[in-house]
């Protein structure tokens, strides 16, 4: 066995091993991206109800709150290294996208750091709308 053969042997033993998806993970995952999607870009409350329960879900308002406390935690903390909050009260109707996302911060999340953010307020309430999708299927 060459050397480089070898090498290569030894790194792919190193890694972990492939990851397979349950359906009802898949599930969580895709509900989660899409109810957060709804929130974050189409600004639309995202609400369920299961039989005999009353209604739930995460609000624009809720997610808007969300985003409150997490910049002004970022403001306090001293990770906002510009005015951004300024450009953006100084922007005049459109949103200085520099500023929001300096004040928002970093994140590999498709839908950014609002995602995130939307995913977190909305991660408890998941096995809660899978229910309440399969009771409506049931009908």
């Amino acid at each position: 066995m060459s050397a480089l053969r070898k090498t290569q042997y030894e790194h792919d033993e190193l890694l972990p091993p492939p990851v397979s998806e349950t359906p009802q993970e898949i599930a969580r995952s895709e509900w989660l991206y899409n109810a957060a999607e709804q929130l974050v870009r189409f600004g639309c409350d995202v609400t369920f109800q299961r039989r005999m329960r009353k209604p739930q879900g995460v609000t624009v308002a809720d997610l808007a709150l969300a985003v409150d406390e997490h910049v002004n935690g970022r403001l306090a903390g001293c990770q906002v290294q510009s005015p951004a909050l300024g450009w953006l009260l100084l922007s005049q109707g459109k949103p200085d996208q520099n500023a929001v996302a300096e004040l928002l911060g970093p994140s590999d999340h498709s839908l950014g750091k609002l995602g995130e953010i939307a995913e977190g307020l909305l991660r408890p309430l998941v096995a809660d709308a899978l229910i309440a999708q399969a009771e409506d299927n049931e009908l």
